[in-house]
């Protein structure tokens, strides 16, 4: 069992789907969990369940990060949209926010955090990636343009935080039984000339050998082992949850 008494951690998009799991996750090994949402209400439910706290935050206002100082000992960065359109109908606007929310804001949390793990010598980084992160799919431009770079900036992390006590790791989803994958069903379904109910098989497990979604608690489970002391040689890696999909 990973202990986390005496730890605190930062969750983006924390009040929902995979970040509802890992915060719950991290309260139940012991963790002060702060819970951070654009859903204030959500977040402060869920941070009054697990004994924590809210932080009701748009991370795609970068102004507001740009000089914050975050004394936590685990960094989650697990927030993010989804967007399905072919690249020449992807309103730029929209490509802009989502590497905001999904690249550009998890550097400046990473930027703000690091100090005070250098401080105390000790800190988890766990960048919420997927395998979007390492395979490309279409109609799908700027998340997999985000999580590519969120990768790339995570290994940047290991790198320099590995001599300091500082690890930084990639968890990479598959498809995920959440609101964000709920919500893209009739976009996919109108990208690929399909009825709606044929997404999941025909689109989203096509590529997976075992044909079900991914649970968020499965992922949390991998994210409270590398947030514990046994993950500390664990650094600059990316872990598939994916079923096979990145396999092939």
């Amino acid at each position: 069992m990973t202990d986390l008494r005496g730890r605190t951690a930062l969750v983006t998009g924390g009040a929902s789907g995979i970040g509802a799991a890992c915060a719950r996750e991290f309260a139940s090994a012991g963790a002060r969990v702060t819970v951070a949402d654009v859903d204030r209400e959500a977040a402060e439910a869920l941070a009054t369940e697990i004994g924590g706290q809210a932080w009701c935050v748009d991370l795609s206002d970068l102004g507001a990060l740009a000089d914050a100082r975050i004394d936590v000992d685990i960094l989650v960065n697990n927030a993010g949209v989804q967007h399905v359109s072919p690249i020449e109908d992807f309103a730029p606007e929209r490509f802009s926010f989502i590497l905001r929310l999904m690249l550009e804001a998890p550097f400046l949390l990473i930027r703000a955090a690091l100090p005070g793990m250098y401080e105390r010598g000790f800190g988890r980084v766990i960048n919420v990636s997927s395998v979007h992160g390492l395979r490309a799919s279409a109609y799908k431009s700027a998340y997999v343009a985000a999580k590519h770079g969120l990768e790339g900036l995570s290994k940047v992390t290991a790198l320099e935080g590995g001599p300091r006590g500082v690890t930084s790791n990639c968890i990479d989803p598959g498809y995920v039984r959440t609101p964000l994958v709920e919500k893209q069903m009739a976009d996919q379904a109108r990208v690929h000339g399909i009825p709606e109910e044929e997404v999941l098989a025909n689109v989203m497990l096509t590529e997976s050998a075992i044909k079900r979604l991914v649970e968020p608690s499965e992922v949390a489970s991998l994210a409270l082992w590398l947030a514990g002391d046994t993950a500390g040689m664990v650094t600059g890696a990316s872990y598939t949850i994916d079923g096979g999909w990145s396999a092939r």
